[in-house]
């Protein structure tokens, strides 16, 4: 089992790591294995709804978005991390998952997912649901934690001050893999929920 990691910071040492870090000693206790992607420093563009990606199966812009593509078909568990700015999340990241979620044709059901967001102080619940609808749209379950999953800290490294913050890294971790673990089994002996055709209603006709 494993748990892809997508660091929104263009800090990879920051704030946002820390709880990452955090939440990847519970994973590697329960036996599940991490990959941290770091996207905040990359020169990542938007998408430009060309719809390229339809037919060629991955994004027409062929940068980290395709090369995340395939661990993220192969992960059972997705993290994202985002620091806040200006009340919502790092730019760069949203570009990139934009394009990650809309060119990626595999079914990304019953994969888990959990927003992870850091700040000085305000501005995290805005951030944590503009994330959360990532997974929400897609047929991933959302892993909660003891509150809304966030930690605080302004310069790198404060966010290890934040015992409550890393408390809630932790019982998040340890709440995602139960949810993977079960899910396993679940598929193994269930099978995947039945899909009906999408009916796609546009307002305008």
């Amino acid at each position: 089992m494993q748990v892809l990691m997508i660091n929104g910071s263009p800090r990879a040492k920051g704030n946002t790591a820390i709880a990452l870090h955090e939440m990847e000693k519970v994973f590697h206790g329960e036996g599940i294995e991490t990959e941290i992607v770091q996207i905040g420093n990359q020169d990542i563009r938007g998408c430009i709804a060309c719809n390229s990606c339809k037919k060629k199966g991955k994004c027409a812009f062929d940068d980290l978005v395709n090369e995340t593509a395939p661990k993220f078909e192969a992960c059972d568990g997705l993290v994202i991390a985002s620091p806040v700015y200006y009340g919502s999340a790092n730019g760069t990241l949203i570009s990139f998952l934009d394009r990650l979620f809309y060119s990626t044709p595999f079914d990304k059901t019953m994969k888990v997912g959990a927003g992870v967001v850091a700040a000085r102080r305000g501005g995290l619940s805005a951030t944590f649901d503009e994330l959360n609808k990532y997974f929400t749209i897609s047929g991933m379950p959302v892993a909660s934690g003891q509150y809304w999953n966030s930690i605080h800290g302004m310069e790198a490294g404060e966010a290890s001050q934040d015992e409550e913050g890393l408390q809630g890294m932790r019982t998040l971790a340890a709440n995602m893999a139960f949810l993977i673990k079960s899910i396993a089994l679940g598929k193994e002996k269930y099978g995947l929920p039945e899909k009906e055709p999408f009916h796609r209603t546009n307002f305008i006709r």
